[in-house]
């Protein structure tokens, strides 16, 4: 691990030193992160392993190819949003078999999404979090299940992955109820997985009609009132997912009830405004912005968050920075937090 400021040449008690932030691992409660279109868009700006784009809603029907279908339907999809598009459509009743087409076309486009062979910015996040923390995505995308995949292949085991929208990655056994690789069989009864549905980007959507997106929910509804720092990466808490934000809002519980939790959002807009967007969760000053997952806590602080914090807020102490090199191989990304891993080992 590289160091980067906050270490004072004579320490005093009030100074937690890097060495001391390794040696501590007793915090329980998880680090919640929450995942938009944008983390993906961060993660991976010049397209994935194959140079497949990662589409935002205001531009998913130019990479996705579906502009000639919504040409041919008569719809104004240059100058609105995707989710609107597709809303006004769906709810309209007419065209199931062009909608199949669309939900067809979008399935196959992220299915063939692989990870490069270099370490990114998804491989940080999850490296940079231990078993007792979730990440709660939206995306479709399997480039997340696939960095979890390689940090187990690495002898590491990731946070908990749940995806709220369905994953392209992710199949379900409904006979014993468990979740796995949409490629793989379940171990109990080695049958394939049968794919979990995705659920499109349309103002109405249905989180109970799949048991997995349903254990999903409730598995993250337990994560957030558990947390102790809540993070935000590139979700923009759109219209079409209001439902969605009002189960965050519930699970989080009000603002005033959580005086001690620390709120990050890692987002490119302006911060007057995600304060706004995101003031059901932030109690009073609680809460810090961040435009570059680099420059978050999570970043500074990998798989000792929630300790470091604990230190900075309940023991007044000067926390030193522990952060993520940036580096070119995943095996050297791997060993710049062998440390802490040695740290985890030992505290067992």
């Amino acid at each position: 691990m590289t160091q980067s400021g906050g270490q004072h040449s004579t320490p005093t008690d009030l100074d937690m030193t890097v060495d001391e932030e390794i040696a501590r691992v007793e915090f329980g409660r998880p680090h919640v992160v929450i995942l938009g279109a944008g983390a993906s868009l961060a993660a991976f700006p010049d397209g994935d392993g194959t140079g497949r784009r990662l589409p935002v809603m205001s531009n998913f029907a130019e990479i996705l190819g579906l502009e000639p279908q919504l040409d041919a339907l008569g719809l104004d999809h240059r100058t609105r949003n995707f989710e609107d598009v597709l809303s006004d459509l769906v709810d309209s009743g007419a065209n199931s078999d062009r909608v199949a087409a669309i939900e067809a076309r979008i399935h196959d486009y992220f299915f063939a999404m692989r990870l490069p062979t270099e370490p990114t910015l998804y491989d940080y996040l999850v490296l940079s979090l231990r078993d007792k923390d979730v990440i709660a995505t939206f995306n479709w995308d399997p480039l997340l299940f696939a960095a979890c995949a390689r940090a187990h292949q690495a002898g590491i085991v990731p946070p908990r992955i749940l995806h709220l929208h369905g994953s392209v990655a992710v199949g379900w056994c409904h006979a014993h109820r468990t979740a796995g690789s949409s490629l793989a069989t379940c171990s109990r009864c080695q049958k394939r997985f049968e794919p979990v549905p995705l659920l499109y980007p349309v103002r109405r959507k249905n989180y109970s009609a799949h048991p997995y997106l349903s254990s999903a929910w409730s598995e993250l509804s337990n994560a957030l009132k558990n947390a102790w720092i809540l993070t935000v990466f590139g979700y923009s808490a759109p219209s079409s997912d209001v439902d969605a934000v009002a189960m965050l809002t519930e699970a989080w519980g009000p603002a005033t009830s959580r005086e001690l939790e620390e709120t990050e959002i890692i987002d490119i807009r302006a911060e007057s405004e995600l304060r706004q967007t995101w003031s059901p969760f932030i109690h009073t000053h609680h809460y810090r912005v961040e435009r570059d997952f680099f420059q978050s806590w999570l970043a500074h602080h990998p798989r000792r968050s929630c300790e470091a914090m604990w230190a900075q807020l309940m023991e007044c102490r000067i926390v030193s920075k522990n952060s993520l090199p940036r580096v070119d191989s995943y095996g050297d990304l791997v060993d710049s937090i062998r440390p802490l891993l040695a740290g985890e080992l030992k505290a067992r």
